[in-house]
């Protein structure tokens, strides 16, 4: 894997995650969608999963009560581990209102078909670049968690990453995300 993969920017230094501004903007690009593709983008906003994780998920996986979804990791190399990442009571609500039978999948569609989805609305929404993507939702909610000072240690937990110095990539923040990181430390 090349040394940016593991890092929120590309090699030319353009950012790999959505800005508050573009990721508010997605959301309401994806409320014109019909109700189960609103709730994909929704997820995947909300979630910080993969798109490959999203697209497994059951209203099992719900859970109202706490307002939680539990997320399947696919990248454990056979090992069964789920994440509980809390999410909106409307995300949970809606998700439970959908006509889909108990053990079947929310969203019976391809990874690529999401992934079709996400640009569409990426693309409705003005969002251009590497950073339009299911990944660069995944990259925002790191990104948003890291803002917000959430320890790194309960966002690695929420991301499924095996190691804190994966997570840490969402520190490496620029332009107004930065500024505001920074802005912190005026006096």
């Amino acid at each position: 894997m090349s040394q940016t993969a593991y890092q929120a920017v590309d090699s030319l230094g353009k950012r790999k995650y959505l800005t508050p501004k573009e990721g508010k903007d997605f959301l309401k690009a994806a409320e014109m969608l019909g109700n189960s593709e609103r709730l994909l983008c929704q997820a995947l906003f909300f979630l910080g999963c993969r798109v490959s994780e999203v697209t497994q998920l059951t209203k099992g996986d719900v859970d109202l009560v706490d307002q939680t979804i539990r997320v399947r990791c696919l990248k454990k190399r056979g090992k069964l581990v789920i994440r509980r990442v809390p999410v909106p009571e409307e995300l949970t609500k809606a998700l439970m209102s959908l006509d889909v039978a108990d053990g079947e999948k929310i969203w019976p569609v391809s990874r690529m078909k999401a992934w079709r989805i996400v640009k569409e609305v990426m693309t409705e929404a003005g969002i251009f670049g590497i950073h339009s993507s299911p990944k660069g939702l995944r990259h925002a909610f790191g990104v948003r968690s890291a803002l917000a000072n959430i320890p790194v240690s309960i966002i690695q937990r929420w991301m499924g990453h095996s190691h804190p110095i994966t997570t840490a990539i969402y520190l490496d923040v620029r332009d107004e995300e930065e500024r505001k990181m920074i802005a912190r430390t005026w006096l």
